[in-house]
């Protein structure tokens, strides 16, 4: 039990961290802490839903499957999560806040779903789901993030920026569903591509968002100097 603990929760925790490091105004722990929470009890929800959906056999097919019984539900009880704890709160003040908050929502439910697929399937596929399932969930919260963002220090196009935040996650894991759905022989030379395209895009936008605080308080003591 311990072991199976060890390995579901250790890429959870060198993600957050990587994340969290890499923060120029680093955010309240228990903050932190609060949404991670928020985003593991997400977890028995979706199971409920998911398990509904299921049982009724409202859909074989795996298009649907892997966008709307998955991608759709997972990601859409994530981005309303974030607006109602996050999108308002005081310390979320500038761009990168938002990946940090949007990653640890994410992690959150990544951990409590990492750690039941270990104890039901084995601590041997603890190594694939590191690198595959724990951080497409990461991934996925650092896009979220990054619109959410966007949405929150730039006051145009904040509607679309706020839509982009689901809109983006949820096409994207989407995909990553339905390479392992639909192509059974195939999902490895299809997945690692678009598991490496994803963290091309989204180390991008780690960096893009860290800059866009320092160019708000530069234009910011520039004005002050008029």
């Amino acid at each position: 039990m311990i072991a199976v603990l060890s390995a579901g929760i250790a890429p959870i925790v060198a993600l957050m961290s990587f994340i969290y490091l890499k923060d120029r105004i680093t955010e309240p722990i228990p903050l932190i802490v609060r949404t991670f929470l928020a985003g593991a009890l997400l977890v028995f929800p979706i199971m409920f839903i998911q398990y509904a959906i299921t049982t009724e056999n409202l859909s074989d097919n795996s298009f649907i499957e892997s966008f709307l019984h998955i991608a759709f539900i997972e990601e859409f009880f994530k981005w309303f999560i974030f607006m109602f704890l996050i999108y308002q709160h005081s310390e979320f003040d500038n761009h990168y806040d938002g990946i940090v908050y949007a990653v640890s929502i994410s992690l959150g439910f990544a951990s409590v779903e990492n750690i039941l697929y270990l104890l039901i399937n084995g601590i041997e596929y603890a190594f694939w789901r590191a690198f595959f399932p724990v951080s497409s969930h990461a991934l996925f919260g650092i896009i979220m993030g990054f619109y959410f963002g966007k949405a929150k220090i730039n006051k145009h196009n904040r509607k679309l920026n706020i839509m982009l935040a689901f809109l983006l996650p949820f096409i994207l894991h989407g995909i990553y569903n339905y390479i392992l759905k639909s192509f059974t022989n195939l999902w490895l030379y299809l997945l690692i591509p678009f598991m490496i395209l994803l963290w091309i895009r989204a180390l991008h936008q780690l960096k893009s968002a860290n800059e866009s605080y320092f160019n708000t308080y530069e234009n910011k003591d520039k004005r002050k100097l008029l």
